[in-house]
């Protein structure tokens, strides 16, 4: 009997098939890692044994979806409100009647947009459900472990997927790695929707940069000066990270900006900070 077999270590689900796939590619490349005990799979099924969805308004139009106890990499899903639908930033990979039931019941998803591979998850599932495009960059399609008709592929640096909403390509953690500006977030101050493209730390005062962050592999001066330019134009008071209780809820825009800058120094230096 064919299933869709899912990663046990970052969740990316693959097309249906009798027995598990041989490997996961993303947790075989750098960023991301094969456990020591070695590849796990699961199923649709049995995730919904264990799990259970756990949601939390952040303010008017923004629903946070997270996973509990912690699946995977442990990253929560945004519902925005948008005037032409909500719209999902990110992927869980739990999806249970009730979750089912529950968004319909806020308007159901009229798109969903994903930051980077580590965040595919059961992306089709959720497409399938609710009848919705996903837009990925086009620079990060090698990744895509389960291909489907609903996916749709963007190019060059912006995309707007609803009114007040834009994809911003940002680079840096993957090639397409991709964050969202809601204008009418942070309490009309504007918000950013970052992933781990920019990663908010536990102070909340500050955000940081990574290739990998589990093999803790930098990210180059470079990459992380044209991720702060790129989103230099754009108003925001608040970034909501990866994570649910990570976001940055005020002067997100100056806690950005000092962070590029103090990412910068640091691997660009003399060695000299080291002997502080």
């Amino acid at each position: 009997m064919e299933k869709t077999y899912i990663c046990g270590a970052c969740a990316a689900q693959f097309p249906p098939s009798e027995e598990p796939p041989a490997s996961c590619p993303i947790c075989l490349d750098e960023r991301q890692f094969v456990p020591g005990t070695g590849q796990t799979w699961l199923t649709t099924d049995q995730i919904k044994k264990k799990y259970t969805n756990h949601y939390r308004q952040h303010e008017p139009g923004l629903m946070g979806i997270a996973t509990v106890p912690q699946l995977a990499i442990g990253q929560r899903a945004l519902l925005v409100k948008t005037p032409e639908g909500n719209i999902l930033w990110d992927c869980i990979t739990l999806l249970d009647e009730a979750t089912v039931e529950i968004v319909k019941g806020l308007g159901g998803i009229a798109g969903i947009a994903v930051s980077h591979p580590h965040y595919y998850t059961t992306m089709v599932d959720w497409a399938h459900a609710f009848g919705a495009p996903i837009y990925l960059h086009e620079d990060d399609r090698q990744w895509v472990t389960r291909p489907d008709a609903s996916i749709q592929f963007w190019r060059g640096d912006t995309k707007p997927v609803a009114t007040g909403l834009t994809l911003i390509r940002c680079g840096g953690h993957f090639a397409g790695g991709t964050v969202a500006h809601w204008k009418s977030g942070g309490h009309g101050k504007g918000a950013l929707f970052t992933g781990d493209i920019v990663m908010v730390i536990p102070d909340r005062n500050y955000v940081s940069f990574m290739r990998s962050y589990p093999n803790l592999i930098p990210l180059s001066g470079p990459s992380v000066r044209r991720l702060g330019d790129m989103l230099e134009p754009y108003d925001y008071d608040v970034i909501y990270g990866a994570f649910i209780d990570r976001a940055v809820m005020k002067g997100a825009k100056q806690a950005l900006r000092k962070s590029v800058e103090r990412y910068i120094t640091a691997v660009t230096g003399d060695g000299s900070r080291e002997l502080q």
